[in-house]
């Protein structure tokens, strides 16, 4: 595990990271601060950051974190109130029929309980079929609103969770040999990937301390992270293979 984040931007108010696989956001019971991206990243800039939103240990991809407290404010609000802008990349099990479509299902979150209950909070996921292979689907994921393992859940309630996922579908890796035909085996075989399957591609929001950004129509910007090596050679995989 590298110990150098990569820093997509920063400034005196907010700095958006890309986060790699196999962090921890903040500590739990388990482990230290030290060990955790927010202490690292305070490490590497020499200053606190304030935590806005977090994603899961092993979902990679675009995080903003505050560097004061007014900015904290500020961007605590629209993800509070559902007005930030969010893109994933996931991998699924199966192939899924739809080529686009909303997955409406109530989430109920109890303690470290996730579960699709009525008496949940209302929960939207937008999502697009972006390449089917045999037996997996690419598709880009719209989060309406910021529940926990919102993604993860909503897919596997419609059965099709993530391609690799130990809670909500299997924690298998995804090996080459399971769908390239003739894979002659050479010892012991190493995954393509091996972690949730799961990107945060983009980050859009409101940003009232920018004055050179650019700015969309809408008065948001974007921030955005490319997909992990990891990722990018198991759709390379697919594509060829796996078609």
């Amino acid at each position: 595990m590298k110990t150098e984040i990569e820093i997509i931007r920063q400034d005196g108010n907010i700095i958006v990271i890309n986060k790699p696989a196999g962090l921890l956001v903040i500590p739990d019971q388990h482990t230290r601060e030290d060990k955790t991206l927010v202490g690292i990243l305070k490490k590497q800039i020499k200053q606190k950051v304030w935590v806005v939103h977090r994603i899961d240990r092993d979902t990679t991809g675009v995080l903003v974190f505050a560097k004061n407290a007014e900015a904290h404010r500020h961007l605590s609000t629209q993800f509070e109130h559902s007005q930030v802008k969010k893109k994933y990349f996931a991998l699924l099990s199966g192939v899924l029929e739809d080529d686009e479509g909303t997955i409406d299902k109530p989430i109920l979150i109890s303690g470290r309980d996730v579960t699709i209950d009525e008496t949940g909070k209302k929960s939207l996921t937008d999502f697009k079929v972006l390449e089917r292979f045999k037996g997996y689907t690419f598709v880009e994921a719209l989060p309406q609103t910021g529940r926990r393992h919102q993604i993860r859940i909503h897919f596997w309630s419609i059965g099709h969770p993530l391609a690799i996922d130990a809670e909500y579908g299997i924690s298998d890796p995804l090996l080459l040999s399971s769908f390239k035909r003739n894979y002659k085996d050479k010892g012991k075989e190493k995954p393509l990937i091996d972690r949730l399957t799961l990107h945060a591609a983009e980050l859009s929001f409101n940003y009232k301390f920018a004055d050179s950004v650019l700015r969309h129509s809408d008065g948001k910007i974007t921030f955005s992270a490319p997909l992990p090596k990891d990722f990018e050679i198991t759709l390379k995989q697919l594509r060829k293979y796996g078609k």
